[in-house]
């Protein structure tokens, strides 16, 4: 078994034991939360050890170090290390000193509120990193009385979290860092255990690593520092997808309205190695506060533009669609999506903050293909200006917060070609226990198919604007793959010869029953006559 994978079955076995009556959503943010203190703690260490490499040559001792240097350059030491790494932990609330405590039960309760509150207390030092790491731990609610009734109790829980995190394995056989692959399992196993809260904060891997490679397609890999932006951005999970697609150090940009869940972005982000520098990511509500964007030198304020944008938002939402927002620069020319159905809303946000030469993949349900009114109207408008560049129909039942099929669509600001191409990968999957999964040969025949843009019979078709135009603008995916299976002719003499043996058995086998029953004696009169009864009726149905 993959030795993170094996770590994190370890690991969520041990959480479930210990969560007790709290729900897997609620249990997340402690086990992950601890999970990415010791991350920062032991990152934190690993600069200290070049700091001290004077006074140590070992980075056990680090701790020890750090408690004693602190006496009389405390304030230069956390000065230093919240300038250089974005944050600071004070020597008696390291990770290790934690551990030590918990092993020699000489922890106090009031020691782990102690712990966090001076993490944000030392993260204003460095105002630059300020966005990126203050109230990060403010979803883990240490006075959750489901945690316990008393603050020993809860003290006593988050002590039990701290020995489960301490033992987990961050390295694999080979001495690589697993971190945030474990991390990301771990994110995975919540989701499936949280319902339809899940999409809220989580898209599915395989789905995600087929976004970034429609995204990433045409993407020049020369750009050094290409920016790639997720408006709906949950935990993080899609844009660090592209991570594998792009070669070039990445800066993320992502806006989450969910605080909890932006709180697991910032972390997740984090524990796959992002530095402060290159993430930026907000709270904030994408369709009500447009960003990003720059202040120009004259005081003009104008939109980041991104090499690639992804995004799985909330599918139909309500939102408001006030007549003011035609006025909005990312809607004016399309017109606004209705109120119960913000698809298009999102969509245009997306591609209002898109590079002319970038590629944008989102997923939507099936109705914005063939909706009509507002809708119908968004769509024409993207059609006539040759935006729409492909789309996809998927399998139904491979998110966790719905099991409607759903469609990507693919996005450019600049097509050399003036059609679109319609897939429909609906039936290309495995079937789950809890939900259906892409397999790599259904992902790459997408990929492959997207690449060389031509007709596949019953699976992909190239549809000029003339055809689309017919169809009033109504992009249905069946209206242009035709994926129907013709029944084999069936063969009627074969079937009439079939039913005549069939007869001549069932006669045989009545023949010997009745047989078999005139054979049977037996002094009960009434079970005698029942007996004759049916083979009189059996009889006369060998006959007919």
């Amino acid at each position: 078994m993959d030795k993170a994978k094996e770590i994190t079955n370890k690991v969520w076995d041990m959480a479930n034991s210990l969560r007790g009556n709290m729900d897997a959503s609620e249990y997340r943010n402690y086990i992950l939360g601890f999970m990415f203190y010791r991350y920062l703690s032991e990152r934190q260490e690993e600069y200290l050890f070049d700091f001290f490499k004077d006074r140590i040559k070992d980075i056990k001792d680090v701790n020890d170090e750090y408690k004693r240097a602190s006496v009389g350059e405390g304030d230069y030491i956390v000065g230093t290390l919240a300038k250089n790494r974005g944050y600071a932990i004070g020597p008696e609330y390291t990770w290790k000193t934690i551990v030590d405590e918990v092993n020699n039960n000489t922890i106090r309760p009031d020691t782990f509120q102690n712990m966090f509150n001076s993490f944000d207390k030392i993260l204003k030092i460095n105002p630059q990193a300020m966005n990126d790491y203050n109230g990060i731990f403010a979803d883990m609610n240490l006075n959750n009385s489901r945690l316990g009734n008393t603050t020993t109790a809860r003290a006593r829980a988050l002590t039990e979290i701290v020995t489960l995190v301490d033992q987990i394995e961050y390295k694999d056989e080979n001495g690589n860092d697993i971190l945030g692959r474990i991390y990301e399992y771990l994110i995975k196993e919540f989701a499936s255990n949280s319902g339809k809260k899940a999409g809220e904060f989580y898209t599915p891997h395989e789905v995600s690593k087929l976004l970034s490679k429609l995204a990433t397609v045409s993407f020049d890999q020369n750009i050094l520092s290409p920016t790639v932006y997720d408006f709906t951005c949950g935990s993080g999970s899609l844009l660090l997808t592209l991570k594998n697609e792009i070669r070039s150090k990445i800066t993320y940009y992502g806006q989450e309205l969910n605080t909890t869940t932006y709180n697991l972005a910032r972390m997740n982000l984090m524990m796959h190695g992002v530095s402060y520098e290159h993430m930026n990511l907000r709270n904030a509500d994408t369709l009500e506060q447009d960003w990003p964007s720059n202040v120009n030198e004259q005081g003009i304020e104008q939109p980041l533009k991104f090499d690639v944008v992804v995004a799985n938002p909330p599918y139909s939402q309500r939102w408001d669609n006030d007549d003011r927002k035609l006025k909005d620069p990312r809607f004016k020319d399309y017109g606004l999506a209705p109120k119960t159905k913000a698809d298009y809303a999102f969509l245009l946000h997306g591609l209002y903050h898109l590079d002319p030469n970038g590629t944008m993949a989102i997923v939507l349900p099936h109705g914005v293909l063939f909706r009509g009114a507002k809708e119908g109207k968004i769509r024409e408008a993207l059609l006539k200006k040759n935006q729409i560049d492909a789309i996809i129909g998927m399998p139904a039942g491979l998110f966790y917060s719905t099991g409607i099929p759903t469609v990507i669509l693919v996005l450019k600001k600049n097509k050399a070609n003036k059609d679109v191409l319609f897939i429909d990968a609906s039936k290309g999957f495995e079937k789950g226990k809890n939900q259906n999964v892409l397999r790599d040969e259904d992902i790459d025949r997408i990929i492959n198919t997207y690449k060389e843009r031509k007709d596949v019979e019953r699976y992909a078709h190239v549809a000029s604007f003339d055809e689309i135009k017919e169809n009033d603008f109504n992009l249905n995916i069946p209206r242009y793959v035709d994926t129907f299976v013709p029944e084999p002719p069936v063969d009627l003499k074969k079937v009439a010869a079939d039913l005549h043996e069939t007869n001549i058995e069932i006669q045989k086998n009545q023949k010997e029953l009745v047989g078999m029953l005139k054979e049977l004696t037996s002094d009960d009169d009434d079970i005698m006559d029942g007996l004759n009864a049916i083979i009189k009726e059996l009889e006369e149905e060998t006959r007919d």
